[in-house]
């Protein structure tokens, strides 16, 4: 492990940018994709651009309904999906993700590529 002295100019700066953020920034990120389900959502919302309300439950399985609505509606009013209804009979939802959701994308990258850098395969 790199101890502060050995750090690149570079990284020095990203830690005091981050460092600046402060405790508080990273607990409202936690608050908006933490929990069991939210990453799961974002995710499959990612790689399948639209979903209907019972597509999302079906790939979650076993989800229940009231998580699975609450979790929505969450995601939702923090900017990161979208929720088209149609009028129609029977109702039509669909549900993707807005650009916040999108530029969180790159997040799963870096995740995958952490795993691969030090879990077992």
């Amino acid at each position: 492990m790199k101890s502060v002295d050995d750090r690149s100019m570079k990284e020095q700066e990203e830690c005091i940018k981050f460092e600046g953020l402060g405790y508080p920034a990273l607990e409202e990120v936690v608050n908006m994709i933490g929990g069991k389900w939210k990453l799961r959502i974002i995710y499959k919302l990612g790689f399948n651009r639209i979903l209907r309300y019972g597509e999302l439950k079906k790939e979650l399985a076993p989800i229940t309904h009231k998580m699975l609505s609450t979790q929505l509606k969450e995601l939702e009013s923090d900017g990161i999906i979208i929720r088209k209804e149609y009028p129609q009979i029977p109702p039509k939802v669909e549900y993707f993700l807005s650009q916040k959701g999108l530029d969180f994308i790159p997040v799963f990258r870096e995740m995958l590529e952490w795993k691969l850098k030090y879990m077992d395969k």
